[in-house]
């Protein structure tokens, strides 16, 4: 197998929540949004490029957006500003705001959307799916055949918990501070299928494992694969779900890069015939515990020594490792610079309790949030 030619394509989908502008409290209108926006289609031509469609989402209070397919970070970051810019303006034309938030800073009872596929979710899974109001981050990264697909899940394993202590944007839960820096995490850690895997092996194994799990009668379909990493049902690339929704733009471009990396690092390793780290799924679930805790504030577990060490130490050990394959993309300046930036300001979660300690209103977290989702 040769050295892959070319960067690959890669592509970012973000949640994002509809909250009324005077006192940030969600509101169940995505239904409305969405055909705002397709009755003003000019609206996904911002900064002269068309953003794809709005989506919907479980619960009527949050929308999806999503980049095409990308090539550069150039492209993707340009995209992403335009998804959400587009988003704005069509939840502006019913009356609302767009908040990038991983979970509501003010209290809510969530409205759940009504498809069939969603009815039947809250059938199964009761106070699981009524409560289940989080917004995330999702990266795809393409890949050459399912058997590299796998590969690269096994490889990257170590690795995603960073990238959660880097995005985590969700401390409050019903007006509240929760004290972690992703509770969503904690509320998505509920679905019978979500979290780290035990190494597949092949793309074979990895079919089988689908299977069985299905086989349980547990989950209503394959959609509700909820690992932190997966391979996509629809399209021929790896899907990266562990992000938070990132408050900052730049900060979903860095998630977005960094998953590139990731992907093309373990892609080259299985190349070259390196093995992946046997580490445990347990071990992961502890990890990504304490990356969605305590976020870049205190000690991670390092990806390389399972062992307890400060947040900036595996921050840098994240970009040595990856820093041969941002060199190849061209994306190493870009992003030292901005993994710079979220280490000196702080993540989302860390935002969010600066606003309240100087406001102590939730209300005023939400406002500043929306100025900061569409800030360029």
């Amino acid at each position: 197998m040769g050295r892959r030619q070319g960067p690959r394509t890669f592509g970012v989908e973000e949640e994002l929540l509809l909250v009324a502008p005077e006192t940030g409290a969600p509101q169940a209108v995505s239904g409305s949004v969405i055909r705002y926006a397709r009755r003003h289609d000019e609206l996904f031509l911002t900064r002269g490029r068309r953003s794809k469609p709005l989506e919907p989402e479980l619960q009527r209070e949050q929308l999806e957006t999503a980049t095409p397919v990308c090539t550069s970070l150039t492209e993707i970051s340009e995209h992403v500003r335009s998804a959400r810019l587009a988003a704005a303006q069509s939840a502006a034309g019913v009356g609302v705001s767009v908040a990038a938030l991983a979970t509501s800073p003010v209290a809510v009872r969530p409205s759940l959307t009504p498809s069939h596929r969603y009815l039947r979710m809250a059938n199964a899974y009761g106070p699981t799916a009524d409560e289940q109001l989080t917004c995330g981050c999702h990266v795809h990264v393409g890949i050459e055949s399912p058997d590299e697909g796998v590969a690269v899940l096994d490889r990257i394993r170590p690795w995603l918990p960073p990238l959660l202590a880097l995005s985590a944007n969700s401390p409050f839960w019903q007006g509240a501070d929760t004290g972690y820096d992703s509770w969503r995490h904690q509320v998505w850690g509920r679905w019978p299928s979500s979290g780290p895997t035990e190494l597949f092996g092949s793309a074979k194994a990895y079919r089988a494992t689908v299977e069985a799990l299905l086989a349980t009668g547990a989950l209503i379909d394959e959609g509700m694969i909820y690992f932190d990493a997966r391979l996509s049902r629809h399209y021929p690339t790896v899907e990266i779900r562990v992000p938070d929704v990132c408050l900052d733009a730049d900060d979903a471009v860095l998630m977005a890069a960094l998953v590139r990396a990731l992907v093309d690092t373990a892609a080259g390793a299985w190349r070259d015939g390196e093995p992946p780290d046997p580490v445990r799924a347990d071990l992961m679930r502890l990890a990504m515990w304490r990356a969605g805790r305590s976020g870049l504030r205190n000690d991670l577990v390092h990806p390389t020594t399972l062992r307890a060490a400060p947040a900036h130490q595996v921050v840098a050990a994240l970009l040595e490792h990856l820093s041969p394959a941002l060199d190849r993309s061209g994306d190493l300046e870009t992003v030292t610079r901005l993994l710079h930036g979220v280490l000196e300001r702080g993540n989302g979660a860390q935002f969010q309790r600066a606003v309240y300690s100087r406001a102590h209103d939730v209300t005023s977290v939400v406002a500043t949030a929306v100025t900061r989702t569409v800030t360029v």
